[in-house]
């Protein structure tokens, strides 16, 4: 199947996924942003055999706490999930104040188009705490037994960032654990490559008006052995270019 640039526009990606989350939690409303990344990294590992992506986002509040948000990120037949032409994700949150925090719980679906047999769900929870320019945010996401990821996956992890006073940067950092049983150790390999490992990264991002841009260090413990599924695990450097609508 041919994967044709322009298709990608007619989802919305998750470019909040790179947004501090609970900075991007702080947001209502409807938006829609166009990204440009030199990789697509997902907790530590390369979806896109790390090559340039595009991709595209639209979230909504549709009711008091709750915002839907559904998105898509080409990933030009690349083989971690079977020469898929893209991931579109799609999702649904529901946000509760508890004092200096703010709670959610979340569902997501990931679909790839041109590949079949890809697909699976997760659900999350996530608990963020605003003080001034900074947040760190506590979080979990588990993606129960699927056939399509051969077994259950569960990924837990804390993240922090502050916005720099008086300059339009914010710097942020993270650290996480994927783990999980496996029933089909190849299908497994897809986000497990290790069957457990850890990754961590930092980021420099940069905002003004409508556009943004970073630098990203995405790193795993995976032990990059050049067998297919633990390419592009290793120390990366990424360069983004973002447009908000």
């Amino acid at each position: 199947m041919l994967f044709r640039p322009w298709t990608i526009l007619a989802f919305a990606p998750l470019s909040l996924a790179n947004t501090p989350p609970a900075l991007a939690q702080s947001m209502a409303g409807a938006s829609l942003s166009l990204e440009a990344s030199s990789d697509e990294r997902r907790r530590g590992i390369s979806w896109s055999n790390g090559n340039p992506v595009l991709g595209t986002e639209l979230s909504a509040t549709v009711a008091d706490a709750v915002t839907v948000r559904a998105g898509a990120t080409s990933l030009w037949g690349r083989n971690r999930h079977r020469d898929a032409d893209a991931v579109v994700d799609l999702g649904a949150a529901y946000e509760h104040r508890l004092g200096g925090w703010t709670l959610s719980i979340q569902g997501d679906y990931h679909l790839f188009p041109g590949a079949s047999g890809q697909g699976y769900g997760e659900i999350g929870a996530n608990a963020a705490f605003l003080l001034g320019p900074a947040s760190l945010d506590l979080f979990a996401r588990y993606a129960p037994d699927q056939d399509n990821i051969g077994g259950d996956n569960l990924y837990i992890g804390t993240s922090a960032a502050i916005a720099i006073p008086a300059t339009p940067f914010t710097l942020s950092g993270h650290v996480g654990r994927s783990s999980g049983g496996t029933n089909d150790p190849a299908r497994a390999a897809r986000l497990r490559p290790d069957g457990r490992y850890w990754d961590h990264g930092v980021a420099l991002d940069w905002y003004r008006g409508r556009w943004n841009a970073a630098l990203r260090y995405a790193n795993s413990s995976i032990d990059d052995d050049g067998s297919p599924a633990r390419r592009n695990t290793g120390a990366r450097l990424i360069a983004h270019i973002g447009l908000s609508l």
